[in-house]
C-alpha cells in the first residue's frame, strides 16, 4: 500500500520558522553539492524566494541542454527532480531537515530546451514528522501555462540520519568529526 500524501483534513496550517528568509528574500541552498539548488556541474541550479504567506517559495528553473531526455526536451526525470527541489525548498520555512517519502508528478505538456521553468510550491500541513507539501511548474513565468504539478510527503529526519546513510568524506568536508560519524552509524 503506497504512503499517503493527502494531508489529514483536520490538520493545522503551517507556520512559518521565525529564522526562516522573510517574504521577498532568496533562500540558499540547502547543501552546495546538491544537483538541485546547488553550482555544481550538472546541476539544475534552481533559485528560489520566500512567497508573501511566509510558508511558500518561488523556484526558477532554466532548462539548459544538459537537462534534456528526448531531443530538445526536458527529460522527465529532471522535471521530477525539480519538483522534488522545489518543495523541498518550501518545508525548509517550516522546517530544516527532512527527507523525501513520495513525490507524485503529473506531466502536463513538453518543455522545450531554452525555456524557463517557474514553480510555485506551499506547505499544506504538517502533521507530526510528516510535511505534505504540493506545486505546480509554469513554462516562462509564475502563472504561465502549466508544464507539470507534484504533491509530496516528506518527513523530518534528525542530524543522525545523515550521518548514518551519508558518506563520511562528504560528512567531514561539512565538519563532522570522524568518531561522531563512527558512532552514529554504530547506532550510538
Amino acid at each position: 500500500m503506497p504512503i499517503s500524501i493527502d494531508p489529514p483534513a483536520d490538520a493545522p496550517p503551517p507556520q512559518k520558522h521565525p529564522k526562516a528568509p522573510g517574504p521577498g528574500e532568496r533562500t540558499t541552498p540547502h547543501y552546495e553539492g546538491c544537483r538541485g539548488c546547488g553550482d555544481v556541474p550538472g546541476s539544475l541550479r534552481l533559485a528560489s524566494w520566500v512567497g508573501e504567506d511566509g510558508v511558500s517559495v518561488h523556484s526558477r528553473f532554466d532548462v539548459r541542454d544538459e537537462h534534456q531526455g528526448a531531443p530538445g526536451l526536458l527529460h522527465g526525470g529532471m522535471l521530477m527532480t525539480a519538483f522534488d527541489d522545489a518543495l523541498g525548498t518550501a518545508y525548509t520555512q517550516i522546517t530544516r531537515a527532512a527527507v523525501t517519502a513520495r513525490l507524485e508528478t503529473d506531466f502536463r505538456r513538453p518543455v522545450p530546451v531554452g525555456t524557463t521553468l517557474w514553480f510555485r510550491s506551499r506547505v499544506d500541513a504538517i502533521v507530526g514528522r510528516k510535511i505534505y507539501v504540493s506545486g505546480v511548474g509554469f513554462l516562462g513565468e509564475l502563472d504561465g501555462e502549466v508544464a507539470g504539478t507534484a504533491r509530496a510527503l516528506f518527513v523530518k529526519v534528525g542530524a543522525e540520519h545523515f550521518l548514518r546513510h551519508g558518506r563520511p568524506e562528504d560528512l567531514e568536508a561539512l565538519g563532522a568529526p570522524r568518531e561522531v560519524i563512527e558512532a552514529a552509524r554504530a547506532g550510538n
